[in-house]
């Protein structure tokens, strides 16, 4: 605990370049432990959404055809979002509980540990971004200068992850089936965001369904890659705002709880 406090109380000038280097180190031992022995490395990140958007493709454009012009760059884009935003809150749920030993050295910066997953799950989505842009121009989609508000959609996806994560990362060491019950509530939210289907092709959508950030943040990622306008900035002023509440409380909650973590473990 007083190791904490020293580190809280180093100078700013000294503390951000320490937890940069360290966020990096850790980003790179996630990166080797997740491919070490691997004969596919990086490519398994693409593995499961090219899959998936084969059984997407092969469902609603021969079963069960729909009229979504660029169907499989539309499906593409939105899978590599879910995936980014999925795998990075599963993960970092665990991340706590998967790190005893980072944990248990006194003075450790343990705040840290969902952002290494969220940034190693942002790494993952930047190293598919040349195989959408494939999907893309081989659709006759025509990059239009407005992918260049990309990197601020990043962001906003970045923060709310690590919002959600602080909180969920912080339950699951008190109640280990956090994790569990997390991973079926994703797969719902999963159908009730627009991944595979347009959902301004539907009809009757309740208002509520609008509740969900995943919805305006796929959108905006399409808006740009796809449709080449401007993504919907009442939507994503909207979630900032929600994120600047959400993200400080969930880090209070995180350090709160953080001082029993090593007991609990």
């Amino acid at each position: 605990m007083q190791n904490n406090k020293a580190f809280s109380l180093m100078p700013l000038k000294l503390r951000l370049p320490y937890l940069y280097d360290l966020l990096r180190e850790l980003v790179s031992r996630n990166m080797k432990l997740l491919y070490k022995r691997s004969l596919l490395g990086v490519a398994w990140t693409l593995i499961n959404p090219l899959l998936q958007l084969a059984v997407f493709a092969f469902v609603f454009q021969t079963v069960i055809p729909i009229q979504t012009p660029h169907y499989a760059s539309f499906v593409f884009t939105g899978l590599l979002v879910w995936t980014w935003f999925q795998n990075s809150l599963f993960e970092a749920t665990g991340v706590i509980t998967a790190n005893r030993p980072l944990i248990r050295q006194p003075g450790f910066p343990k705040a840290i540990l969902p952002i290494v997953i969220t940034t190693t799950g942002l790494i993952h989505f930047i190293l598919a971004l040349p195989v959408l842009i494939v999907f893309l121009l081989f659709d006759g989609i025509e990059l239009k200068p407005v992918i260049l508000f990309l990197p601020i959609i990043n962001l906003i996806q970045f923060a709310f992850t690590i919002s959600l994560s602080y909180f969920l990362a912080a339950v699951n060491v008190t109640f280990r089936d956090t994790q569990h019950t997390l991973g079926v509530l994703l797969q719902l939210f999963f159908y009730l965001t627009p991944i595979f289907y347009d959902h301004t092709q539907v009809s009757a959508i309740p208002p509520a369904y609008y509740l969900n950030p995943m919805v305006h943040i796929v959108g905006a990622y399409r808006a740009i890659f796809i449709n080449g306008t401007q993504p919907d900035w009442l939507g994503l002023v909207l979630i900032t705002l929600a994120i600047s509440i959400a993200l400080p409380i969930g880090l209070q909650f995180f350090r709160r709880q953080s001082d029993r973590f090593v007991e609990e473990l």
